[in-house]
């Protein structure tokens, strides 16, 4: 064999050696790189011919030797990313967090879906809601159901008025409604309110679309669920006579869907000019009051003229209850989970003992801030679940939605303060990696001589959990063993290695 073409084969031999390092990870690669050339000199050692001649026989040895390092790094690899995924799988921090993120992104998108949870939240209170009062009479308990004649708000509105400065009035019915000339040709039948034309003004209620109508044509305002499934979201429709039972209005805006909270179900609104065109059926009357006396509360009665000349008792229920938000059935909600949390899990994180390597700020706080962050990430996770439980399903009473709302939160809220406390309680107080490898120790019967229970560990060698099987009076919630420097070398993958010490 020349000199020449033994140079040549070790080039190629390194070159291969060095390819094949190319796909072991970062941290290892001179590691392997180094053990790669000393067993290379080992088998051109072994299978080189002793005499100058050149043998293909051995160089082939060596060659395929060579190449058998690809497969050994791949499979490395393989390995490597397997580790990280099995880590991934134990729970890391980031993961945690990435996953009520997504929580938050999927209950958030399921609330855009649902039409009232939308509307909920996209609410605008009404003007002075506080003010705003709902008139009933007081042998009535239910303020859902019409009390009120039209001769009855006729005789208020007429009079000179001390306590309100405006009423508003609306009856509710079935009527038919058919557009004029081009259009559906079969009538469509709806629950029409026939109402004052200052009730939406006097409510502060949006209109969409609003338009004035010429002369003394009545108004017709559609709720948006009407105007989509009826009338297919056309925006050509505002200006149109349209033909409500025996009465001819121009359609004239959209009132959005959760804006009515007023009593009754309404597909549109006929603001009938002068307050004239009312039936002999009762219905609702909304008054706003000149100065507020909030020392009298949301509910008071009064005394009030009829239209027979007498004096009658009559309720007045403030619009507060009927316009409040979500936003105080979850904090209601929310309060009573964290008075039951202390009844139905431990609240104490556990023992953690000094250790003879100072823990540095960082990674304390790090520790901290990551039990704030779930309990953060908990609290939108809980809103939107609860809002899309309670109106998962159209059409349900605003009651029992929120009373849907209220035991929803309080059991999603309770389960996820459990599930942070226990979540923290089995992760590292260093790299904050969820423990693993759980390993039974000792035995019952030797309870009050040594402890009992299940002993998990840190992978990143940071320390080890011991968790009792039975509370003791030395021995009552887990403590954390920190590992010193000579376990170290038992924890030397580098896939292990986080660091969490000064």
């Amino acid at each position: 064999m020349t000199l020449r073409s033994s140079a040549f084969w070790k080039l190629l031999c390194l070159a291969l050696l060095r390819g094949a390092s190319w796909l072991v990870p970062g941290r290892q690669r001179e590691e392997w790189w180094k053990e790669w050339r000393a067993e290379l000199w080992h088998v051109r050692r072994a299978c080189a011919a002793e005499d100058s001649f050149f043998s293909w026989m051995a160089e082939r040895e060596v060659v395929t030797f060579c190449l058998g390092a690809f497969p050994d790094a791949l499979c490395f690899r393989e390995q490597f990313k397997l580790q990280r995924i099995r880590l991934a799988a134990t729970g890391s921090a980031t993961q945690c967090v990435q996953i009520l993120f997504g929580l938050i992104a999927i209950s958030y998108g399921v609330a855009m879906l649902l039409p009232d949870v939308s509307a909920i939240l996209h609410f605008s209170a009404y003007r002075d809601t506080k003010n705003l009062m709902l008139l009933r009479d007081a042998h009535s308990s239910d303020d859902s159901v019409p009390t009120i004649s039209a001769s009855q708000y006729q005789v208020w509105k007429g009079r000179r008025q001390d306590l309100f400065s405006g009423f508003a009035y609306y009856q509710i019915a079935q009527q038919s409604m058919m557009l004029d000339g081009s259009g559906p040709v079969t009538p469509l039948i709806g629950s029409i309110a026939s109402a004052s034309s200052n009730l939406f003004n006097l409510l502060g209620l949006r209109v969409r679309f609003s338009r004035e109508t010429p002369g003394s044509l009545p108004r017709l305002i559609l709720s948006e669920q009407m105007w989509k499934k009826r009338f297919r979201g056309d925006p050509h429709i505002f200006g149109r006579i349209v033909q409500v039972g025996s009465n001819s209005a121009m359609v004239s805006g959209v009132v959005g869907t959760g804006s009515w909270r007023l009593p009754g179900q309404i597909d549109a609104w006929l603001l009938l000019p002068q307050d004239m065109g009312y039936s002999n059926s009762l219905g609702y009357v909304v008054a706003h009051l000149q100065t507020s006396h909030a020392k009298w509360g949301e509910g008071w009665h009064m005394s009030a003229p009829t239209p027979a000349g007498t004096a009658e008792d009559f309720f007045c229920q403030s619009l507060t209850e009927r316009t409040r938000g979500p936003g105080d059935v979850f904090l209601f909600a929310v309060l009573l989970a964290c008075l039951a949390l202390p009844a139905t899990t431990s609240l104490p994180l556990g023992e953690y003992r000094a250790s003879s390597r100072r823990l540095s700020w960082f990674t304390k706080i790090r520790r901290w801030s990551f039990l704030g962050c779930k309990l953060t990430l908990l609290l939108p996770i809980v809103y939107f679940v609860s809002l899309d439980l309670a109106h998962l399903r159209g059409g349900i009473d605003p009651v029992t939605s929120e009373y849907i709302q209220l035991m929803s939160a309080f059991s999603v809220c309770l389960f996820g303060l459990r599930w942070s406390l226990r979540d923290q309680r089995q992760r590292c107080p260093v790299c904050l990696g969820k423990l693993s490898n759980p390993a039974r120790v000792g035995q019952p019967s030797r309870s009050f001589l040594a402890w009992n229970g299940t002993e998990l560990i840190c992978v990143s060698g940071h320390g080890l959990l011991h968790v009792p099987e039975m509370a003791t009076s030395w021995f009552s919630e887990q403590r954390w063993l920190y590992l010193d420097a000579s376990w170290e070398i038992l924890f030397t993958e580098p896939a292990f290695e986080t660091p969490g010490y000064f």
